[in-house]
């Protein structure tokens, strides 16, 4: 075994065994090099990865290729998911050399790790129209050896690249043009794939903050045209293959325009970013199908995706028995033997189950008519055939969990956490189901307790009792965020006290006080080539736009003007990228529609177990009032941190008492549920509810 048997990351593990001496990344692998003269190979995955296990069955359990790298490089292997700043910096790298990235990323590296040479997946002998890695590998020792002054110049000319575009994003601070919504829908627009829903062709990501941008543009200015991108968007892909019909839960992306054929990981990121999206349109719609599917994946996240302590796991892998998509896929055989001939083979048509498949000679489960379509066509009542399906379903996955798992990813990583916590309390309050706030309450639990410092710093990272790396920018701005979400849907002011603490730590360790914006990594991190400043969104929202909606969220609550004027600031000077590249800014944009308002102070004061009381938050919450922030007080409780929202607000009021405020100017108070309710329906008329 190499030195990866030491470490805690599956996807290091999973290379343990291989004969490449592997080092993980660190001082001694560097100092190695330094003392060999060598140059670094940096392979870069992680555990999901479908062609990073192909590269390393072809490559790197390889005996000849391992003698390569062992003779004339140090390899160093990293998991992108523990250590997203070396990630970030080298993927720069990758694109500025091919135009384009991806993972399994290979890089060479300078003894100091400058980078001269890199791309993604190379195949171990030359196809595709690729090299051979192993071609690859005797080109870069031969350079390393007798080209070096033109390595170094290509080193140090690429690395000054790097330090240009480690901000290039953020410029100098400029207002927020008004129209910087309306702008950003029109490029979405033009974007959009009409007959699919999403954007852009194969292969097909989600882009669940673009899709929350169009409902908040549609929520300021109503426009059918906007809600329908997200409505036949949201349709789609409940139908198709990218969501798992058994289990629910959406997988990574669709490899084809039409979301049937998936990539099969599951990334936790992913379903919690579509948790409240989903539940954003339920608010806006009333639609009942996205309920259920804001259900069905908080349901899989808990029954599959939750370490017994609290934290959310990471990533479930592709493959099962070495095979991408096995464990999803079936034939008519197989569902007429569990579900019995009559109702296998209504089944197998209702979700295009046929002989030759629909992929690789099996099939995926999907919907190319909606169920409402389809009981018209066979004459049956639609409730009766839902209900048929759902039994159906459920003895479908009870023998599919029968087969052998893909491969589970179970570190905890905080960021990521955030995103999960955020919406399960989302979800748990919008829906009235208890579950999911507890889950929520208990995986924040955990990170405060588990991957925190003596001092109080967050860790990045936890796997089976073993925290490790100082967190970055969006494990800070995530947790906040959640903090926030979990507040508001508890009303536990312990959360708030957390939020700020850590928004206090975030701004000291990251902020860029004198230019605005963020840096990724904090002011004591390790010394890498360069610092970034993260304000891409990629499949996760960016750490900039993050941070700028945790802090205004909570400025909002505690009257926090330092916050929202951190906020308000990161944006500004985000403005060049946003108008840009609206696609890739759009958890800016939400931002963005914060800071812009109006946004509302929603304090409650009354009894929290009180019905009436109950009864209007309900009606709060349910509504699709997405700039807004909520507090309740319970008449008998004191925090500081609340204090400005609530000052001069009377206590003891007999029936709930609802204040509507902009920057903690109020309007009247709002006494008794039908005077609350008419003012709420004046403001944000509330959907029917079918």
């Amino acid at each position: 075994m190499n030195r990866l048997a030491h470490e805690t990351s599956p996807y290091l593990l999973q290379h343990a065994n291989n004969p490449v001496d592997w080092h993980p990344w660190g001082a001694e692998a560097i100092g190695l090099a330094k003392q060999l003269d060598r140059p670094i190979f940096l392979s870069i995955g992680y555990s999901a990865c479908h062609w990073c296990h192909v590269m390393e069955h072809e490559s790197f359990e390889n005996a000849e290729i391992a003698a390569l790298l062992n003779a004339d490089f140090i390899s160093i292997k990293v998991d992108r998911e523990e250590r997203p700043d070396l990630d970030q910096i080298y993927m720069n790298a990758v694109q500025v050399m091919t135009g384009r990235g991806g993972w399994p990323m290979s890089v060479f590296l300078t003894p100091d790790l400058r980078p001269f040479y890199g791309g993604t997946y190379f195949p171990p002998a030359s196809r595709y129209g690729m090299p051979g890695f192993g071609q690859v590998l005797q080109a870069v020792a031969d350079a390393w050896k007798t080209r070096r002054d033109a390595v170094q110049q290509q080193a140090g000319e690429l690395t000054s690249h790097l330090h240009s575009i480690a901000s290039e994003g953020l410029k100098s601070a400029q207002p927020l043009p008004p129209q910087l919504l309306p702008v950003a829908v029109g490029s979405l627009e033009r974007a959009f794939d009409h007959q699919h829903g999403g954007f852009g062709g194969a292969p097909k990501f989600p882009h669940p903050m673009d899709l929350r941008v169009l409902l908040r543009e549609h929520h300021h200015r109503p426009n059918d045209r906007v809600l329908a991108m997200v409505t036949h968007t949201f349709d789609k892909m409940a139908a198709g293959g990218i969501y798992d019909q058994l289990g629910g839960g959406f997988h990574r992306y669709s490899v084809d325009e039409r979301w049937l054929v998936p990539h099969f990981e599951k990334m936790l990121y992913d379903n919690a970013l579509l948790v409240v999206a989903y539940l954003e349109a339920w608010q806006a719609t009333g639609r009942d199908d996205y309920r259920r599917v804001v259900r069905e994946t908080c349901d899989y996240i808990l029954r599959e995706m939750t370490d017994p302590a609290g934290g959310f796991y990471s990533t479930q892998d592709a493959d099962s028995e070495g095979v991408e998509g096995k464990f999803y896929v079936w034939t008519p055989a197989e569902i007429e033997q569990i579900l019995g001939v009559d109702r296998g083979q209504l089944f197998c048509r209702i979700y295009d189950v046929t002989p030759g498949g629909n992929f690789e000679h099996a099939n995926i489960l999907n919907l190319p008519k909606s169920l409402g379509q389809m009981a018209a066509l066979l004459s049956r009542d639609l409730g009766e055939l839902t209900q048929q399906l759902s039994e159906d379903r459920a003895k479908l996955l009870a023998m599919r969990n029968q087969r052998i798992w893909p491969g589970l990813d179970d570190k905890v990583l905080t960021s990521w956490n955030g995103l999960m916590i955020d919406g399960m309390a989302q979800a748990g309050a919008v829906l009235d189901e208890p579950r999911y706030v507890e889950a929520a309450a208990k995986a924040a639990a955990f990170i405060l307790k588990e991957l925190r410092r003596d001092d109080g710093r967050l860790l990045h990272s936890w796997r089976r009792g073993q925290a490790k790396f100082d967190a970055y920018l969006d494990d800070y701005a995530g947790l906040v965020n959640a903090l926030v979400s979990l507040y508001e849907a508890t009303f536990d002011e312990t959360w708030i006290t957390e939020a700020a603490t850590l928004a206090d730590t975030m701004l000291a360790l990251f902020h860029d006080a004198e230019s605005g914006g963020f840096f990724y990594t904090a002011v004591d991190h390790e010394q890498l080539i360069t610092r970034q400043k993260d304000v891409q969104d990629s499949s996760t929202p960016s750490g900039n736009a993050l941070a700028a909606t945790a802090l205004v969220r909570l400025g909002k609550l505690c009257g926090r003007d330092d916050y929202f004027a951190a906020a308000e600031r990161t944006l500004q000077v985000s403005v060049d990228f946003i108008q840009r590249a609206p696609s890739a800014a759009g958890q800016s944009l939400i931002a963005a529609s914060m800071v812009q308002g109006p946004t509302q102070e929603v304090a409650l004061v009354g009894d929290r177990t009180s019905s009436a009381t109950q009864a209007v938050l309900r009606s709060v919450r349910q509504r699709f009032w997405p700039d807004k922030v909520v507090a309740l007080r319970p008449s008998a409780t004191r925090s500081p941190q609340l204090d400005p929202l609530f000052v001069g607000k009377p206590e003891g009021a007999s029936e709930p008492t609802l204040f509507i405020c902009e920057g903690f100017a109020c309007q009247a108070p709002l006494t008794g549920l039908a005077a609350i309710e008419a003012e709420l329906q004046r403001r944000v008329p509330r959907t029917s509810r079918p």
